[in-house]
């Protein structure tokens, strides 16, 4: 797939879960309630589509390094759909279902409860990410040699910081976009070295 083909679709998603992250409150309380519940229900389909870049820069690459990568991946959507399910999407219900008059300390035991198994979900899921983010380069600078490195390199850094960011402004709205130059830069290796590139 040529190069300016094969970009975009690799960088969108980190994008737009950097612009995501603009409209995403920092704490949920009583007044962020319904923004929260309502951006999580948004971001559903998005979390998991991280996986895509890497997996589409991996087509018709072999090997061990490219299955651990691609299990990484699969290990990544569970953990981060799980996250932003419980302590987004359900933290967010339960916030917004408050009797009129009750005080949102009622519900702060229960909302504890869904952000430490969420939390622990979307940690395992952010390693995992990593993990993903770190075979795929290995794959792609055995394949393409040293184009790749730089995008590699970029690729892993940005991933390091998703393992406690979130989305959250700025430092998790700039590890995506880090990503996103990450797997683009990648993007270009493979696109560029045509002589290497696997039959698709």
């Amino acid at each position: 797939m040529p190069a300016p083909k094969l970009i975009p679709l690799v960088v969108a998603t980190p994008v737009l879960l950097a612009i995501a992250g603009l409209f995403h409150p920092m704490d949920l309380t009583v007044d962020t309630a319904e923004t929260w519940r309502t951006l999580h229900l948004a971001l559903l389909p998005l979390f998991p589509l991280l996986a895509a870049g890497p997996l589409l820069l991996l087509r018709g690459i072999t090997g061990p390094v490219a299955a651990v990568a691609r299990l990484a991946a699969y290990l990544y959507a569970i953990g981060y759909t799980a996250l932003d399910a419980i302590a987004g999407v359900a933290a967010g219900t339960v916030a917004t279902t408050l009797p009129e008059g009750e005080e949102f300390e009622t519900v702060e035991p229960q909302l504890h409860g869904l952000f430490d198994i969420g939390n622990l979900l979307g940690i395992a899921g952010a390693a995992a990410f990593l993990l993903c983010a770190a075979a795929t380069s290995v794959a792609l600078v055995q394949r393409y040699g040293r184009p790749a490195i730089a995008g590699g390199v970029v690729f892993v850094l940005g991933s390091v910081p998703f393992l406690f960011s979130h989305i959250y402004w700025p430092v998790g709205g700039v590890t995506l976009l880090v990503m996103a130059v990450g797997l683009g830069l990648l993007a270009w290796a493979r696109s560029s070295n045509a002589s290497a590139a696997p039959p698709v």
